[in-house]
């Protein structure tokens, strides 16, 4: 496979900024957000080998405001791309969850109401198998959210999803995911703009 799997984190939000769980809920980006977004732009532009063979992203607008501003034509919204569904821990600190939850992580624990580590792990998988057709005629990128995009990143590479804790991606964070000689590879990790266009 000689293209690669972009992952391009949405921007900066109020919650995001506050650490509360973000799924389902619709938050805008905040103006540092749409900031950090055109600048994501940017460094897509100078890692993509040329124009994507499909763009794909979560319906939420953080996520699809972020597209727009970083330039990218965007060939399908799809719930595929949402970010792990925290149930009855949406909009929720950790730190409020663990006075009641000691030691609870997204990765560690259940999550009432909410997707298991292991749906968030068929859900990645599935994707992951839809865009390697694509990925035979160029380079495909993801624009979704922090925890779905670290599952997919472990999965990549053949990890748990679980193992999602081990890699970092800020807001507007874009991962490279492709392969050395058949063998699934990270190739950059949670590059981030550093000035706007």
């Amino acid at each position: 496979m000689a293209h690669r799997l972009f992952l391009l984190r949405h921007g900066q939000t109020e919650w995001s900024v506050n650490g509360r769980h973000t799924g389902r809920t619709d938050i805008p980006l905040t103006t540092a957000g749409e900031g950090q977004a055109r600048a994501a732009g940017g460094t897509l532009r100078a890692v993509l080998g040329g124009n994507p063979a499909l763009v794909l992203s979560s319906p939420r607008t953080r996520a699809l405001r972020t597209a727009e501003l970083a330039g990218l034509r965007v060939d399908e919204v799809t719930e595929e791309l949402a970010e792990w569904d925290y149930g009855d821990y949406e909009g929720i600190t950790t730190p409020t969850i663990r006075e009641t939850v000691p030691g609870w992580t997204v990765w560690s624990h259940p999550i009432p109401g909410g997707e298991s580590a292991e749906d968030v792990n068929a859900r990645a998988d599935k994707l992951i198998e839809r865009v390697r057709e694509p990925l035979g005629e160029g380079d495909v990128i993801l624009v979704g959210h922090g925890h779905f995009s670290r599952v997919l990143v472990a999965r990549w590479i053949g990890l748990p999803s679980t193992a999602g804790v081990h890699f970092g991606l800020d807001p507007a964070g874009v991962a490279v995911l492709g392969d050395e000689r058949g063998e699934p590879q990270i190739e950059h990790l949670n590059l981030l703009p550093t000035t706007e266009d």
